[in-house]
């Protein structure tokens, strides 16, 4: 990676870590609850179709009620699986209330005997996000990977979960950077345009 982009990073990470930590404090599980008034017709997928999502830590805005909501519409869902360092997220069939397995960081994973699946639309969390689509993660690459994996699969549909406050001018960018398709914040949704 090219140190110069891998310097702005780590700063950008610095500060929007900040930044989400203020905007949790700010506004903490309403955000969620706008976020899960919104639904995903916006992205025009059918009921059926599987979402997965994830569960939230630290100051991550929290799906649960987007995925409570989706699935009472009919959706199916999964929540990633970590399989190891540099290897894509592994998405297993989810069902709010199934127990859990508590993963590295602390992060909730579905236990080993629920299926695997490859899902329509990807539901990724976020510390920074631009309007062409790139996310600045934690720096693991598990989502790039992911999407990169899913999107050889199939069409998929990407929507990055963000309060309003983690938008920025530009994230610096590497080859293998995956675009979101969405970003989703508790204002409404922003289509991601490739500019």
């Amino acid at each position: 990676m090219n140190e110069t982009k891998l310097n702005a990073k780590k700063e950008l990470r610095a500060a929007a870590i900040e930044r989400r930590k203020a905007a949790f404090a700010r506004h903490g599980a309403e955000a969620s609850r706008m976020i899960a008034a919104h639904g995903l017709d916006f992205i025009g997928v059918n009921a059926g179709s599987v979402v997965s999502g994830f569960a939230a830590i630290n100051e991550e805005i929290n799906p649960a009620p987007l995925m409570t909501w989706l699935q009472a519409e009919g959706f199916r869902l999964a929540l990633p699986v970590m399989q190891g360092k540099s290897k894509p997220l592994l998405m297993r069939s989810w069902t709010p209330g199934d127990a859990m397995n508590v993963a590295a960081w602390g992060i909730a994973e579905p236990l080993e005997d629920k299926p695997s699946v490859d899902p329509d639309v990807v539901l990724v969390p976020l510390l920074a996000f631009d309007a062409r689509g790139y996310r600045l993660g934690y720096g693991g690459g598990f989502y790039d990977r992911t999407l990169q994996r899913l999107r050889k699969l199939k069409p998929v549909v990407a929507v990055g979960l963000a309060y309003d406050e983690l938008r920025v001018d530009a994230v610096p960018v590497e080859s293998y950077d995956e675009r979101l398709d969405w970003v989703l914040t508790p204002s409404g949704p922003l289509h991601c345009l490739d500019s």
